[in-house]
């Protein structure tokens, strides 16, 4: 349905009312299920327990959680009762995480048992602490005791036009920006997902990205609230269950990353497996580039349709698609517009001719309202027409299609996870015998890219290359940690002196060449 005039509250008030046995979410681990009516029951608990709270005006209601019940009630739940809301990311590594809590000025942070480490890490590096409130380890969380006063009265009643989402992500200039969405934006995202890829009431999608991702906050989860569909969310992806979630849970499509994809091809699976997808009417992949090789075996082997698409945060999410009809598919293509428009130009906003290359740009009410303390990122965010500029370059052919051919804003994309290079390049310059540092994307089979690191050495110094391993796993964790190191005498440049990434990308993305090449 058209999202115009609602708020997350007024559907699931809406649903609540109109179809109160009607399952919408299933979280496998557990059994546990609810109805639309046990569900609104549920959010209003949580945004009442967050009322009592008594939280300073406009702060998020922040938590650091894995997958499951309480991340989906606290996510609806605070934006139920009025409240923004902000899921950490907990691969970002203490150091991003403390900036993250700073930044936001979040005083309350839930936490589950899996992250509490993390979590007191980064606080350990903060003045102003905020108060960590432990979820319990079976996911009972705190407001499932706290008590509902019997007749619910809302801390405030949200408008379309509400702050609803603060989700950090990774920029060029190494520090993560806050990006706002409102009640808006987050259902037009929702609902853009619900035209593209034709969802219906009785569609059940299956949730295996983390819930503080854009992606699954707004394609799965929004997705299925604009439709009044269900959703199935287990605590995390499993390639040894994924099947079988789909299968006994009767998933009608799911959404992932090429990552996931990758890991689905190269596990053995039971051979009557084909024969038992039939209730599956399309697989969804986005957030990184899908290799043409893998999406043709995948459909293959499994049976499966795979829509390919392309999301950036700023858009809540989906911003193109390839058509649900997979005759309409263009292999490398993420597709055409749906809900939103898309245009190809140049910075002052001309369209380039069909077939040229130029910035990728979006206009549509899915775009962020603008982000977090910073409106002269967000100015520059926009062009003089109002087009939100990605920073992403590609090619429109004379159908819609875009196809993606390169990137302005220097992002390496690692299983759909954002990760700035510059802040790579930060903590690598905090060795003092590095002289010259720079990230940069290297092909990865699993992961699409991986984060690879080129180091020039002060003359007569240094550097052992477990150093810096420790240094960047301290400061950022594994999964941003460069993975190849590459010692060189002098790091490419261009004639302002500015570091090429794209030549040693180009360098060391075909060979195996031994990683000291001082």
């Amino acid at each position: 349905m058209n999202p115009t005039g609602h708020t997350i509250r007024s559907l699931i008030d809406q649903y609540a009312e109109s179809f109160p046995e009607k399952i919408f979410v299933f979280y496998p681990e557990t059994g546990i299920s609810h109805t639309w009516s046990e569900f609104r029951t549920r959010v209003q608990a949580v945004a009442q327990h967050l009322a009592k709270m008594e939280l300073p005006p406009k702060v998020p209601v922040a938590g650091l959680l894995g997958n499951g019940q309480a991340a989906l009630e606290l996510f609806l739940g605070g934006m139920y009762g009025g409240f923004k809301v902000l899921l950490a990311n907990p691969l970002a590594g203490a150091e991003i995480l403390a900036y993250v809590l700073e930044h936001s000025e979040t005083t309350t942070l839930f936490v589950d048992s899996q992250h509490q480490e993390l979590a007191r890490q980064a606080l350990a590096q903060l003045a102003d602490k905020p108060l960590l409130i432990p979820l319990h380890p079976d996911h009972i969380a705190v407001w499932e005791n706290s008590g509902m006063d019997e007749k619910y009265v809302s801390p405030a009643v949200p408008k379309p036009e509400d702050a609803a989402l603060l989700i950090y992500t990774s920029g060029t200039t190494g520090r993560p920006k806050g990006v706002i969405h409102t009640h808006e934006s987050l259902l037009y995202g929702g609902w853009n997902t619900e035209v593209a890829h034709e969802l219906i009431p009785e569609d059940r999608g299956l949730c295996v990205l983390p819930l503080c991702h854009i992606n699954a906050q707004v394609v799965s989860v929004m997705g299925t609230l604009v439709s009044c569909s269900g959703i199935v969310i287990p605590d995390r992806f499993q390639v040894s269950k994924f099947w079988s979630w789909i299968v006994d849970e009767k998933c009608s499509w799911f959404s992932v990353v090429p990552t996931i994809l990758s890991y689905l091809m190269n596990a053995e699976i039971d051979e009557n497996l084909k024969s038992k997808l039939a209730q599956v009417r399309f697989g969804r992949s986005a957030s990184a580039a899908l290799p043409p090789a893998l999406h043709e075996s995948f459909e293959e082997r499994f049976g499966l349709s795979i829509v390919e698409t392309m999301g950036i945060t700023e858009t809540a999410a989906p911003m193109l698609s390839n058509p649900l009809n997979p005759e309409l598919h263009k292999l490398g293509s993420p597709g055409i517009a749906f809900g939103n428009e898309v245009r190809v130009a140049d910075a002052e906003g001309n369209i380039v001719a069909s077939g040229e290359e130029s910035e990728i740009q979006v206009r549509g009410r899915n775009v962020m309202q603008g982000y977090f303390k910073n409106s002269e990122a967000t100015s520059d965010a926009f062009s003089p027409d109002g087009w939100y500029r990605t920073g992403d370059l590609g090619k429109m052919d004379a159908d819609g299609y875009v196809f993606i051919t390169g990137r302005l804003k220097e992002l390496i994309i690692k299983g759909g996870e954002n990760i700035a290079p510059r802040e790579i390049d930060d903590v690598l310059y905090r060795h003092p015998n590095v002289l010259e540092a720079a990230a940069f994307p290297l092909p990865d089979k699993h992961y699409g890219q991986t984060v690879a690191a080129a180091i020039a050495v002060r003359p007569g110094e240094d550097v052992p290359e477990s150093a810096l391993r420790q240094l960047c796993l301290e400061a950022m964790g594994a999964y941003r940690a460069p993975s190849r190191y590459f010692f060189l005498k002098e790091l490419p440049k261009g004639p302002s002196g500015k570091i090429q990434r794209l030549k040693l990308t180009e360098r060391f993305s075909n060979t195996e060449a031994d990683i000291s090449e001082v």
